[in-house]
């Protein structure tokens, strides 16, 4: 039995090697074109051969739910939206260095625009906390990019991809842009908690299934919301900031940072944890019903667990 699954493993590793090279091959060939040429290319493509893989069925499945006052027609369009949306988000981290040229001290218009400058501004200035979370829309990197461009220190929290050499690639190309980044692994609570302690600022996202997480809900179904971010503001009772990104037309991008959230809080005047998970969702939500086709529908977010974490759950338990 120990013979065969080690075999396994090693066959499994193996498949992942063969993929990234795969991946790795076409990402340099698209470093040799003309940035717009290789995303109008990657858009193509992802849309070409993205509905021959089975997460493109999990991606209708959700949209039909999502938007059940939507024909098929719409709900096909969102979904090959979505995956020019992906093929452009791979291309784009070998461009990183030529795309992501907003400056703050320039006039000059780049491909990159900033609304809620002013607060960026404020919470650099500011010698305290700060938690910052997104979701998986556009190009969800421009967050910790353009905050550095502002002096502001951002550890951010991220799930590698299940593919080991592609996760080595993309977080190589991600450290060289990005600052400090923080994988999402057993001890990244810890970690995140030691960082607000000491008075930095965190990046987090807050859009993906998180299993026996708070049963909130998502368009209007139920599913599991990691409560991470609650949990860490009701210790700190730090400032709670919300940004997303938005593509533009002409591989143009904008990144949007909202005021603070004004979080829910119980009777003894803390954060509430279970409120302000839900909170989260509605937020980004909202973000995705502006233009659906920016949003990762093919995540399984709506997959339940064994629920323990329910709201209500511990204080039946002890009843």
């Amino acid at each position: 039995m120990r013979l065969n699954t080690r075999l396994a493993y090693r066959l499994k590793m193996a498949n992942y090697w063969l993929i990234a090279q795969g991946a790795r091959l076409m990402l340099l060939s698209l470093r040799k074109l003309p940035a717009d040429r290789a995303l109008a290319f990657a858009d193509r493509f992802a849309r070409r051969w993205g509905p021959w893989f089975g997460r493109h069925r999990v991606a209708l499945a959700n949209l039909r739910a999502a938007f059940p006052e939507k024909g098929e027609a719409e709900i096909g369009q969102i979904a090959s939206d979505m995956w020019g949306n992906m093929g452009r988000l791979a291309a784009e981290y070998v461009f990183l260095d030529r795309l992501i040229d907003y400056d703050p001290e320039s006039e000059v218009a780049g491909r990159v625009e900033i609304s809620g400058r002013d607060i960026f501004d404020r919470i650099a200035a500011e010698d305290r906390a700060h938690i910052m979370f997104t979701g998986h829309l556009g190009n969800f990197e421009l967050l910790p990019i353009c905050g550095r461009q502002f002096g502001l220190r951002l550890t951010s929290m991220f799930r590698p991809p299940n593919n080991p050499y592609i996760a080595e690639y993309i977080s190589r190309t991600r450290q060289a842009t990005m600052g400090e980044l923080l994988p999402s692994r057993a001890g990244a609570a810890i970690t995140l908690a030691r960082l607000l302690d000491e008075g930095q600022n965190v990046g987090v996202l807050v859009d993906q299934k998180f299993s026996n997480g708070i049963r909130t809900t998502f368009f209007g179904r139920v599913c599991e919301t990691s409560p991470l971010l609650p949990r860490l503001a009701r210790r700190f009772d730090c400032d709670v900031y919300p940004a997303y990104s938005i593509r533009l037309p002409d591989n143009r991008y904008r990144l949007v940072l909202e005021e603070k959230l004004e979080l829910p809080r119980d009777a003894e005047g803390l954060v509430d944890v279970e409120r302000t998970a839900q909170l989260l969702n509605d937020t980004v939500e909202r973000w995705i019903r502006q233009d659906p086709g920016q949003w990762m529908w093919f995540h399984k977010r709506w997959n339940l667990g064994t629920g323990r974490h329910r709201p209500g759950a511990q204080k039946k338990k002890s009843a």
